[in-house]
C-alpha cells in the first residue's frame, strides 16, 4: 500500500456536508471514497467512483482540482486542502486495470457515437453496460480525442487510454477508426442502417485565427495541431506562444521538453487576468516558461512578433522568435452539419442543444466541447450523464 496516499487520505475531516463534493461537476462522493479506502475497501471505492464517473481515472489527473473539489475543501481556510486527485487516481487506476467487464445481454437497440473523446467514451460506458449496441466512429486511428491528441504525455500517460479501449471492447463496443462522419458516411446513413439514436461528441478541432498579417508564414503553427505530434516540428531555440489559456501552458511546456531553449508566453493583459488555471501557470513557470505581459500581437514577421503595448503608452516593439505557436482557442469542424442541415449551430459553430443534449434534429444528441466550447473533461462527463438519460427516454418512446 502506498503510505503517501494513506497519509493524504488521513487529512480528510469527513465533513457531514462535504463542500468538496458539491464543488465537483459530477458530485464525486469524496468523503465516502476516502472512508472506504482507509477501511481497506479499495475495490468498492473504485467501483463507486467508476459508476459515478467512467473517466474517474482520467479526471483525477487532468481536472483543475483547485477550481472544483480541492478548491472547495474546508481545509483551505486553515492551510492545505485534501489532495483529492492523488487519492482518486490511486484508487481508480487500480480499479480500471483490475476490472474485467462482462458483456451484457443486448437489448436490441443500436446507438452511434461520433467522436471518441471524453464525452463519447463516458456515454459509451454508460449505455453499453445497459445492453445497447454501441458503434463509435472517430476520424483518428486511436480513441481518446483531446485526451490523446490535445493533452501532453507529461500530464496524461496515454497507455490508460489503451486500457480504456480494451474495457470498452469487453462491453461489446465496436470502434470504427479513421472515418469522418459527414463525408462518405452521413448522419442520414446511420439512421438508414437502423441506429436508433446518434450522438455527436466531436470536440473542437478547428483553431481560431488571430487575423493578423504573417499568420500563414512557415514558422507559425496552431497549438492544437502542434500538440497532436510535437516531434515533427522543428522549433528552433526561441518560441513565442500567443495566448494564455490552459492549452497555451500545455504548448509552452511541451516546447520546453522538445528542446526549445527559451519559451515565452505573450499576453495582452496582466498575470491576474490569465485564463489558465493558477496551477498550470505555476507549473509552466517551474518548467522555465517566461511571460511577456500587456503586449498585443499586431503582425508576425520572419523575425518574430510585432506587438503594441496595452498600457497607456501604446508603444510598439518586436519580440524575436524562431517559432510562433498560436493558442487562442478552437471551434468545431463542420463536417457533420454539412451533411445534416437539420442540426443547427450557433454563430461560433457550436451545436445547439437543450440541457439534456437534444439537438434540433430528431434522434440526434450532442454534448462536450462541440456544444459548450473548450471546457474540462469532468464537465463533458457530467453533460454526457444527462444525455444518456435523454437517449434512453427517447428510444423508449419510439
Amino acid at each position: 500500500m502506498n503510505k503517501y496516499v494513506i497519509t493524504l487520505a488521513n487529512t480528510c475531516l469527513g465533513c457531514k456536508k462535504p463542500s468538496c463534493q458539491k464543488g465537483c461537476p459530477v458530485q464525486t462522493p469524496i468523503p465516502e471514497m476516502i472512508r472506504l479506502f482507509l477501511a481497506g475497501e479499495i475495490k468498492k471505492a473504485g467501483q463507486m467512483l467508476f459508476e459515478n464517473n467512467p473517466l474517474s481515472v482520467i479526471c483525477s489527473l487532468v481536472c483543475p482540482h483547485e477550481k472544483h473539489c480541492e478548491g472547495h475543501c474546508i481545509l483551505n481556510k486553515k492551510g492545505t486542502a485534501v489532495s483529492v486527485g492523488s487519492i482518486e487516481n490511486y484508487i481508480s487506476e487500480l480499479y480500471i486495470n483490475d476490472k474485467q467487464f462482462e458483456k451484457p445481454i443486448r437489448n436490441g437497440h443500436k446507438i452511434a457515437i461520433i467522436g471518441s473523446g471524453p464525452a463519447g467514451i463516458a456515454l459509451a460506458f454508460i449505455l453499453a453496460a445497459k445492453g445497447y449496441e454501441i458503434t463509435m466512429y472517430d476520424a483518428n486511428d486511436k480513441i481518446g480525442g483531446v485526451l490523446r491528441y490535445g493533452i501532453p504525455d507529461f500530464r496524461l500517460d496515454k497507455t490508460i487510454l489503451d486500457t480504456i479501449e480494451s474495457k470498452l471492447g469487453q462491453l461489446g463496443v465496436i470502434i470504427r477508426p479513421n472515418i469522418t462522419i459527414g463525408k462518405n458516411i452521413t448522419v442520414g446513413d446511420l439512421f438508414r442502417d437502423e441506429f436508433k439514436a446518434v450522438f455527436i461528441g466531436t470536440g473542437v478541432w478547428s483553431p481560431k485565427k488571430l487575423g493578423i498579417k504573417g499568420e500563414s508564414l512557415g514558422h507559425v503553427h496552431f497549438a492544437i495541431d502542434y500538440l497532436k505530434s510535437p516531434s515533427v516540428y522543428r522549433l528552433g531555440k526561441k518560441v513565442v506562444v500567443l495566448g494564455a489559456g490552459n492549452v497555451a501552458m500545455d504548448v509552452a511546456r511541451t516546447a520546453i521538453r522538445s528542446g526549445a531553449q527559451e519559451v515565452i508566453v505573450m499576453y495582452r493583459k496582466g498575470m491576474e487576468d490569465i485564463p489558465a488555471s493558477k496551477h498550470e501557470v505555476e507549473c509552466a513557470k517551474m518548467d522555465g516558461v517566461k511571460f511577456e505581459l500587456y503586449k498585443q500581437p499586431i503582425e508576425i514577421t520572419e523575425d518574430g512578433v510585432k506587438y503594441r503595448t496595452t498600457d497607456e503608452h501604446q508603444e510598439e516593439g518586436l519580440l524575436n522568435a524562431n517559432t510562433i505557436l498560436i493558442a487562442i482557442s478552437q471551434t468545431p469542424k463542420d463536417n457533420i452539419i454539412q451533411g445534416a442541415r437539420e442540426i443547427e449551430v450557433d454563430g461560433k459553430g457550436l451545436v445547439i442543444t437543450d440541457e439534456s443534449g437534444h439537438t434540433t434534429m430528431q434522434g440526434v444528441f450532442a454534448s462536450g466541447d462541440v456544444v459548450t466550447g473548450a471546457r474540462t473533461v469532468v464537465e463533458a462527463v457530467s453533460f454526457s450523464k444527462r444525455v444518456a438519460i435523454a437517449i434512453e427516454e427517447y428510444i423508449t418512446s419510439l
